[in-house]
Order: structure tokens, then sequence, then C-alpha cells
């Protein structure tokens, strides 16, 4: 097998492996330095030409820079802003590429933005299994959840920051003071801090992010969920829930905060033709809100592979499994739809944003620079991870040596040559005068479990070698 390639990936509808192998291509280009005046050193993950390097791009690009087969580290990109830490614990949202100072903007002085950090390196640790990483960056993460907590936490207990820091731009959530997704996204914060600390088996710390997790978790519950109408809200500065319906009440998912009947409700909303069951799922603005916008308008109704990446994750915390996929599927071929007007796959551009209730990139007027193409940060989430990890239906965890499978039906697919570290392994299905049958092949043990339709469920212990299994035996 060879070591320095990209997985490959087999599907039964081609267009999927095309624009997977072309996004890989893509990503080449993204991968650099910036250049001889630049005062951030070595290659990282950036915008071409772009002047800033900014954090949300920085995390979200590791969690589909860790199937490269390490051909892109997801690393740099992230140390750029450990490696900016200030004395008060601070990382700011973006940092100049020619300076390496901070950028800050008016309406966001602190410079903040969602703090995901922890969640990429626990995603990063279960793909490469380094826990010397989690040793070095858990101090450093340590500081910035508390610089945070200085600078935003009130006596409620939430976090109380400037919309700015939740990058959702123009959606309308005027009044929010205390932003659905932002809280949320510190809950997840402490919720991976725990975490972390337990792979170093740090059983104190640990303790003390768990606890600020159940604490915020029983105030977002108290204080943004609307049990009238099923949905968590932004709140203002009297703790009163503003009404408007958008896709930041779905970052409760994604950190377990609803229980299963609330989360029944929510979930129940992304299948709604009239809320945020449009045709291309999901719009950031829900469809019978006033300022919906049919052609996107910015974040009024535009549909961002990133969110979309965000609400499918959130499914998988409930074990929806099925609609995750179903969705994925349908973004994806809106995705590839959108590329060319005469659909040609071969030929255009992957967008930033898409229109919710057709194929195409959204429109906003007046903003010429909207949306962006090519805008790898967002949409390799979609044409490379949502499609291994959703679509193909591959979850990977390195410590545990432990790949799951997880197919709601059988069709021939699968990965070929994923490095799991100093490890190649190939799980392909494929219909036989036998049945249908799955081939692996693999240079060291690890354990399988396939999971299908949620009837047959096995773990198999799989040797180095080539080795395959009937489905009808299992």
């Amino acid at each position: 097998m060879t070591k320095r390639d990209f997985p490959k990936i087999h599907f039964y509808d081609q267009d999927f492996v095309d624009i997977y192998d072309k996004t890989w291509a893509w990503v080449q280009d993204y991968w650099g330095g910036g250049g001889e005046n630049s005062a951030i050193e070595g290659k990282f993950f950036c915008y071409p030409g772009a002047k800033t390097v900014k954090q949300l791009d920085a995390e979200l690009s590791s969690f589909f820079l860790v199937y490269s087969n390490r051909i892109f580290q997801a690393s740099p990109t992230l140390d750029i802003f450990y490696e900016r830490q200030e004395e008060n614990g601070a990382i700011r949202s973006a940092y100049s590429v020619e300076t390496g100072e901070p950028v800050f903007q008016k309406d966001n002085p602190e410079g903040l933005s969602l703090p995901l950090f922890a969640w990429v390196e626990f995603n990063l640790y279960h793909k490469s299994a380094n826990k010397k990483r989690i040793k070095d960056v858990l101090p450093i993460l340590d500081r910035y959840s508390l610089w945070i907590e200085q600078v935003a936490k009130k006596e409620n207990g939430l976090y109380h920051v400037p919309l700015a820091a939740c990058e959702m731009g123009n959606s309308p959530r005027e009044g929010a003071a205390y932003p659905v997704d932002f809280n949320t996204c510190m809950a997840i914060n402490a919720l991976y801090m725990s975490a972390l600390a337990d792979i170093l088996n740090d059983k104190e710390t640990s303790f003390q992010y768990k606890r600020r997790y159940f604490s915020l978790k029983t105030r977002i519950n108290s204080l943004m969920w609307d049990n009238d109408e099923g949905f968590y809200y932004d709140i203002d500065r009297h703790e009163k829930r503003l009404k408007t319906k958008t896709l930041a009440g779905y970052w409760p998912l994604l950190a377990e905060i609803p229980n299963d009947e609330k989360a029944g409700r929510i979930i129940a909303r992304l299948q709604d033709p009239a809320c945020f069951g449009a045709p291309h799922p999901f719009p950031s603005l829900a469809v019978n809100e006033k300022e919906f916008d049919e052609n996107g308008g910015g974040f009024r109704g535009s549909v961002f592979p990133h969110l979309t990446f965000m609400v499918i994750k959130g499914l998988e915390r409930y074990q929806r499994w099925d609609l995750a996929r179903e969705c994925a599927t349908r973004h994806l071929y809106f995705v590839l739809d959108s590329m060319s007007p005469d659909g040609n796959h071969h030929k255009g551009n992957l967008w930033e944003a898409y229109l919710p209730l057709k194929e195409g990139p959204a429109v906003w007027p007046r903003h010429s620079d909207f949306p962006q193409n090519q805008y790898l940060a967002y949409d390799a989430l979609s044409t490379i991870c949502l499609t291994i990890e959703n679509i193909v239906g591959l979850f990977i965890s390195l410590p545990r040596k432990t790949v799951d499978w997880i197919i709601p039906n059988l069709e021939i697919m699968g990965i070929e040559n994923l490095s799991l570290k100093k490890n190649m392994i190939t799980i392909l299905s494929n219909k036989s005068g036998r049945g249908w049958e799955i081939h692996m092949e693999s240079e060291k043990l690890y354990y399988f479990t396939i999971n299908i339709l949620g009837k047959k469920k096995k773990t198999l212990p799989i040797p180095s070698g080539k080795c395959s299994m009937l489905i009808d035996k299992l």
C-alpha cells in the first residue's frame, strides 16, 4: 500500500467520489505559508491571498485535514493561535499573516470567537493517538477558558458576548446579550476539556470542567429553552427569550444539552418544510421567519456547509444516524448541482453559502464578495468529512484501535488506504455470488464494529493481512 497518498473512497455515485478527489487537489492550493513578508512561519491552512488567518477556519479545517494521511497536518494552523496566547490567556479570533499580530473588529473588541479548540483537540487525538500533544495543549486551553470567563461570564452564569463573536454576520439576532451558540460552545468546551483531562488521568481538572459543564447545561435549559415553542433561543440582557429561530439553536444538540424529549422536538423542526426542513438542509434562518430570504441574503436563509456540519454532528449525539446520512447526502447533491449551471460537475466551484430552496450559490444584493468561491474551510467539511463519516459511515478511534462502520443499507462503498497512524487499512463492501461481502486489508490488528440498519451489530478483531466477511453470516 502506498503511504503518501490520500485515502480513496468508493461509492455507487461516482460524482461523490470525483468531488472528494477534486477537493484534496484544491486543498493543496490552501496549504502554504504567508510568503516572504509573513511573520507566521511554516506551512498552514489559509485562504489563498488572505491577509488574516482565522480561528474558526483553523478549527473547522482540522476535521478534514486529519483524513489526509498526514500529507497536510491539522496541528500547525491551530498552533499559530496557541503560540500567540497572551499572558492573561487571551487567544484572539484572527491574526495578520504579515505581522502575526491580532486583528480586531470594532464590534468585537476582545477578539472572541466560538471556543471549539477542546472539541478539535479531542477529535485530533482520536485520529492520531498523540497523547503528548494533549499534555502540551491542555494548560494553554485551560488559561484560554479562564480568560473567556474573566471577560464574558456574568452573575447568572452565562456569557455576555457581542454577536460578532458568533460569526453569523447579519443574522436577525438584534438585542441578544447572551447568544445561545456562544454559551453552548462554552459548554462544549467544558465537556471536552474534561475529556482531555481524563486522557491524562487528571481527575481534578476533569472534575472541575465537568462541574462547569453541568452548571451551564442547567442554565441553558432553564433560561434559553422555550417549552411552548420547543426551541433554544438567544436571551436579551433582561433574560427575556428572543424568539427568532436561527440555526444557532442547534448547537445544544452537539453539547448533549437537551434530554431525549427536547431533542426530539427540535429535531422534528429539521424535517418540517416550514421551518428548517428546506429542500437544501439546513437554512441559517427558519423558512417561516419574516426576515427569511429565499435568495440566502447572508445569514437570513443561506445554507452554510459548516453549520450543516454542526447540525449533522449534533444528530449523531442522539443516534439519529439515518437522518444524519439522509441530510448529508441531500446537502452534497445540492453542492454538486450548484457547481455549474449546465450540470457539468467537473467544472465550476464550491461556495461559501448556498440557496435554501433550489440549487445554486446564495445571493446577497450589494455584497459582491458573497459568497466566496472555494471556501474550503467550510466546503471540505461536506465533500471530505461528511462523505467519509456520514455517507460512507466510518468512525475511527486510534487510541481505542477501533473502526465503527454505521451503514443504513448495503451498497457498494468503502475506503481504501486510510492511514491509522502506522497502519494502512482498506474496508470495502460489494455483492458477490455468495451475497454481500466486506473485504478488509490491514497491516496491524484493529477492532471493527459493523452496524447495519441498527439491526445487525457485531465487533470483530481484524488481523493483519487480508480477510473478508459475509454479512448474512453475522
